[in-house]
């Protein structure tokens, strides 16, 4: 990398912070700051949507997946689920959040259960979702890190990374107090067309430095099976197959896509149920494309570096084994930061870094704040103004901005894909809370003591499932909002329903 790659990213930095502080004079109410006066078109929540879900992570993680040893398209059965969870979604819930001046999802289950299960959702969304963008920030922090390191090769790694993590979160904390929700989505608009236009020409460059171009690359690829998408086994332990990936993937989406206020409230931003539903179910169609598109780049990456041609590349994956320290990565969130920051043209590798950058500062500062303060704030605090509402939101916007610092600082040193760490705490989770909602659409007995009995042995099973078990998060939310549903259907044959209002009704 170059100077001009500096100047590229640090100015596209720079002009995101600015870009949120001249927002700030449209955050004039909670309805502003949280959902943008329900004033924006469908095709930019749908672009926003895309650049959510896929962001950093998927920019990092994704590619390194089909790199590593073994590595192959499976995890597009895990994508296949994720476009039928669409459907159900636009079915099934976003006709109910159209029923009321909601700000966050977790209010449908307020009015049905009661403010207990209300805000058992939402401080459970509160943990999972700092959790998961701590890990998306430590993940952003690694590309920075590299582009430092590239220009001083001498420097603590250890160091970068931490100072890196700090950088990228003050940044984020600038840009989503001032800017509000709507400059977050309009940002993920530019971000899209960037970090897209940014694979391509990466896929570009790194396709034309492989010897033999792409007959070489889809030899290789099939020599080591890098092409292979199905498995139709029932093992419950591997993280990608068709059954895992069709049912888990539905229900992974249901809970991250329709019970998630973090892409909830993008829906919240529009003004009708029919144009929330367009810009989800064709959001969807994008999704398949990039995933298809970033894992290529994992067997065009697999091609360039050749690790096969090492002598211990056979003995990867057993106990102490792992690539030599003369190799330029150990891991394969590493690979495609490798290349970026060391193979790629002077300028096109700045305008991929800082793509990778707005991935990570389209935050859920936002949404955790709009979580805290109308579902765990506003009820303890009925005779405050709107005014004092946002003031609050404000500062937990930098709390809660300072908290996912911390967790990305905490889980640096953890060893397994950072991809597949977000989707399991994030599966670990939301199954209990998709399933309380399910419980309010399907049982029409059952009241808040059947629906609190339901998340407490559904969490219960799911601590369990992590901490002591070897089954793959997909699996993690089917079993927890079935297990939600079922214990709260046999509890409401023995506790009387405390209120006559139904969540679909």
């Amino acid at each position: 990398m170059q100077t001009l790659d500096l100047v590229i990213i640090f100015g596209y930095l720079i002009g995101i912070t600015l870009f949120g502080v001249l927002y700030s004079g449209k955050q004039e109410t909670t309805a502003d700051y949280f959902v943008g006066d329900r004033s924006v078109p469908w095709w930019a929540i749908a672009m926003s949507i895309v650049a959510t879900e896929t962001s950093t992570i998927t920019f990092i993680s994704v590619p390194g997946i089909a790199f590593a040893k073994n590595g192959n398209f499976e995890f597009l059965q895990l994508v296949f689920g994720y476009m039928l969870g669409r459907i159900v979604i636009s079915m099934l819930f976003i006709p109910m959040y159209f029923k009321g001046e909601l700000f966050t999802v977790y209010q449908l289950l307020g009015d049905r259960f009661g403010n207990k299960v209300k805000m058992l959702a939402s401080s459970l969304f509160v943990v999972m979702r700092n959790i998961a963008d701590g890990i998306r920030l430590l993940l952003t922090a690694i590309v920075l890190a590299a582009v430092y390191t590239a220009f001083v090769p001498d420097s603590n790694p250890n160091t970068i990374i931490i100072g890196s993590i700090v950088l990228l979160g003050v940044v984020m904390i600038i840009f989503t107090f001032y800017g509000g929700m709507e400059a977050v989505i309009w940002v993920e608009v530019v971000q899209l067309a960037i970090y897209i236009g940014g694979a391509v020409a990466a896929a570009v460059v790194i396709l034309n430095q492989i010897d033999g171009g792409m007959t070489q690359v889809l030899s290789v690829g099939s020599q080591f099976n890098k092409f292979q998408f199905l498995d139709f086994s029932l093992n419950l332990t591997k993280t990608y197959t068709f059954w895992g990936g069709l049912i888990g993937g539905c229900f992974l989406t249901m809970s991250t896509h329709g019970t998630d206020q973090y892409l909830v409230q993008r829906y919240l931003c529009t003004n009708k149920p029919s144009a929330a539903s367009v810009a989800l179910l064709s959001s969807g169609a994008v999704i398949l494309g990039q995933f298809i598109g970033f894992l290529f780049i994992g067997v065009l990456l697999f091609a360039y570096y050749h690790p096969f041609d090492l002598p211990q590349y056979a003995q990867l994956g057993t106990p102490g084994s792992q690539l030599p320290l003369t190799f330029p990565f150990t891991g394969g969130d590493q690979v495609f930061p490798d290349f970026i920051t060391k193979h790629m043209p002077s300028g096109l590798s700045g305008l991929v870094v800082a793509a990778i950058f707005a991935a990570a500062l389209s935050s859920s500062l936002n949404s955790i704040a709009a979580t805290a303060v109308n579902d765990l704030y506003r009820p303890f605090a009925r005779d405050k103004s709107d005014r004092h509402l946002l003031r609050v939101a404000s500062v937990l916007t930098v709390i809660v901005g300072i908290v996912q610092i911390a967790v990305a600082i905490a889980v640096k040193d953890a060893g397994q894909s950072a991809l597949n760490q977000a989707l399991s705490v994030a599966g670990l989770i939301n199954g209990p809370i998709l399933g309380v909602f399910l419980v309010g659409t399907f049982i029409k007995r059952a009241g808040q003591i059947a629906a609190l009995a339901g998340m407490a042995v559904s969490i219960g099973l799911m601590l369990y499932l992590y901490f002591g078990t070897k089954i793959a998060f997909p699996w993690y939310p089917v079993v927890g909002s079935l297990t939600t549903l079922a214990v709260a259907f046999v509890t409401s044959f023995f506790f009387a329903r405390e209120t006559n209002e139904v969540i679909n009704d």
